[in-house]
């Protein structure tokens, strides 16, 4: 099936929802006036990573999500994005939730690898297990961030069909290039749609200090291809449209996934 698919690049405002969720109206706007069916905001995109905020705002993000879903249904198309929210123990989690068309939560996946580097698994629990979900376009799988280095995670999806994954990211200077090979790095051996968003602009992380996001939101087809990209400053919509049957018709073509060998897979 063909979708056309948007990434919102933004600069997210720290410790400000009704900042970011005003900013999130016009792209929302912008993406359904472009016949897009999704759109996907970047890692943490209603608050950022301001700690102490985010530890007193937790068990109010419930109004914020709501208001996420709302936006959905007034859209009439998909949202999806990572925020704060608590999990089914009352820990702040960093969550991607893609809400359906009709302002339903369709699928919930907590973060799994957390950010050491950054102190995060100090502010958040992390999740349990990994999530992909049927859409009207296909199997799509969720992700976040950090999640990018762990290419048995997308191994996974690829392997129980999904055909596109979503990952909302905070990616800084200076491990652009990082990014840059890994988004497609993930495409290609998956041989799936990839599609990835990150934030510009900057931030104060604690730990960390001054960090300066570089945008380069992507999507890259099952080949490899890059469909779009945006630059490093800009706020902007980042659109494509795919089409899924192509993931079937690579994967049969060059059958990566059915020549496997996971019986070798091991030292003895």
């Amino acid at each position: 099936m063909k979708v056309k698919i948007a990434l919102c690049q933004m600069k997210v405002a720290a410790a400000d929802p009704e900042a970011n969720l005003a900013k999130a109206e016009k792209f929302v706007a912008e993406a359904a006036a472009g016949g897009c069916t999704l759109i996907c905001f970047p890692e943490m995109w209603t608050t950022g990573f301001n700690w102490h905020f985010n530890a007193s705002f937790a068990p109010d993000h419930g109004a914020v999500a709501a208001r996420i879903g709302a936006l959905a249904a007034a859209g009439g198309l998909w949202i999806g994005g990572s925020f704060l929210e608590l999990d089914e123990r009352s820990r702040p989690a960093n969550t991607f939730v893609l809400f359906d068309a009709q302002g339903r939560r369709a699928a919930v996946y907590r973060k799994t690898h957390l950010f050491t580097f950054m102190g995060e698994e100090r502010h958040m629990a992390a999740g349990e297990r990994l999530t992909a979900v049927e859409t009207p376009w296909g199997k799509t799988g969720l992700a976040v961030c950090y999640d990018l280095r762990f290419p048995e995670l997308f191994r996974t999806y690829a392997l129980s069909g999904v055909g596109l994954c979503l990952l909302p990211a905070a990616f800084p200077h200076p491990r652009l290039q990082h990014w840059r090979i890994l988004t497609r790095a993930r495409a290609i051996e998956n041989q799936m749609f990839f599609a990835a968003v990150n934030q510009v602009g900057e931030e104060a992380i604690p730990r960390q200090g001054r960090t300066v996001y570089f945008g380069h939101s992507c999507i890259i087809d099952p080949w490899g291809e890059t469909l779009a990209e945006a630059g490093e400053d800009e706020e902007t919509l980042v659109v494509a449209d795919i089409d899924l049957e192509r993931v079937e018709e690579i994967r049969n073509r060059m059958r990566v996934l059915k020549d496997r060998r996971p019986e070798l897979y091991r030292l003895s």
